[in-house]
């Protein structure tokens, strides 16, 4: 009878040995909360190394707390690839996935260069005639016009030609330097101003500068750089060529320039570097003032030469009434126009601002266009 008794104890001793020992290890298996899923760092591992994440389009399958880590990530692992250099434009630029994420705007278009104001002529008159200087009557005297070209590049020399006794016609460069000074002074010397604007040559490995006027821009860009070079001074009587040998051939453009001339009153002034210019036959049938040059000074730049084209210049004055001869600030220039210009009155010339010869060509022309010839 006691035997039974100790086995039986034995086997519900051995039964609950197993009973706690399934519970402890029900304990040791179970999570410590039941809401919480397992944690799975598989996700984060797998994701892509080039993949952008950016709060704004947050990823699907993490909550905002875990796109720091994400885009850390996707950072870190981006190839950083060799250092732009610097002042590349396009190094400096914002590279297109980061821009793609800023919000979408239209395109700004620039405004257009507006058209200077047109100041109101008194009693109707242009402008030419208003900033002219003024001229005696050349009482049947023949009229010379000494006009210098390339003015305001040369600060030297182009303040070395103020000082020749005048009047003279000054064209002073779009593109020099320190213009409203240097106008100023031209004036104050009693010249007369002028806008020398560079247009493009027949040759094509020589540069008319910067703004030049070509012949393959399209109008608008041709328009705004007109307007560019005409606001560059005040007070000018009118504009000439630099240049410009296949420029003033094509019509087209010249019409461009001139309406621009036409809508500030000024005259234009060709300087015929080439025979097929059409400057002058287009300014005259819209109705611009205009004249043509008739000598080069300088062409060979020594003081025999210049001295024979002073003396083929007062040959062409006594023949037509008129002449214009245009120089440059060279020094063998300089120097017989030092010694010409007192010479001139003695000789029975007037000499006279380009604007006292466009005053007379328009004169002239007044009746034949009211009797229709």
């Amino acid at each position: 009878m006691a035997g039974k008794r100790k086995r039986r104890w034995q086997l519900w001793a051995s039964a609950a040995a197993l009973a706690v020992g399934a519970g402890l290890l029900a304990l040791v298996l179970m999570p410590a909360d039941r809401g919480t899923p397992p944690r799975s760092e598989a996700r984060i591992v797998a994701l892509p190394p080039h993949r952008e994440v950016t709060p704004s389009q947050p990823d699907q399958h993490h909550g905002e707390d875990a796109l720091a880590p994400l885009i850390e990530q996707a950072t870190a692992e981006k190839p950083s690839g060799p250092k732009p250099p610097e002042n590349d434009p396009e190094a400096m630029a914002p590279p297109a996935e980061v821009a793609t994420l800023a919000p979408a705007e239209p395109p700004v278009k620039p405004e257009p260069n507006p058209v200077a104001p047109l100041l109101p002529a008194p009693h109707g008159e242009p402008a030419w005639r208003r900033n002219a200087l003024p001229s005696a009557p050349a009482n049947g005297q023949p009229m010379i016009a000494i006009v210098i070209d390339d003015m305001g590049l040369d600060r030297k020399r182009s303040a070395e030609v103020m000082t020749l006794p005048g009047p003279l016609t000054l064209s002073f460069m779009t593109y020099a330097d320190d213009l409203a000074t240097q106008t100023a002074t031209g004036r104050a010397h009693g010249d007369e101003i002028m806008l020398h604007m560079p247009m493009e040559p027949q040759a094509r490995h020589v540069d008319p500068g910067p703004n030049a006027l070509l012949t393959g821009l399209d109008d608008a860009e041709l328009r705004r750089r007109v307007i560019w070079g005409l606001g560059r001074i005040d007070g000018i009587v009118g504009v000439n060529n630099h240049m410009g040998s296949k420029f003033t051939e094509s019509q087209p453009d010249m019409t461009i320039v001139l309406e621009q001339l036409r809508a500030r009153g000024l005259f234009f002034l060709d300087s015929r570097t080439t025979p097929h210019s059409v400057g002058l036959a287009t300014a005259r049938q819209m109705g611009v003032a205009s004249v043509g040059r008739d000598i080069f000074l300088d062409n060979f730049m020594t003081d025999p030469e210049v001295a024979r084209e002073l003396a083929q210049t007062e040959a062409v004055a006594r023949k037509n009434g008129v002449a214009i001869a245009i120089g440059h600030p060279h020094d063998a220039t300089i120097a017989e126009l030092r010694q010409w210009l007192p010479t001139a009155a003695a000789k029975g010339f007037r000499l006279v601002p380009v604007s006292a010869i466009v005053a007379r060509e328009q004169a002239q022309a007044a009746p034949m266009a009211k009797t229709g010839g």
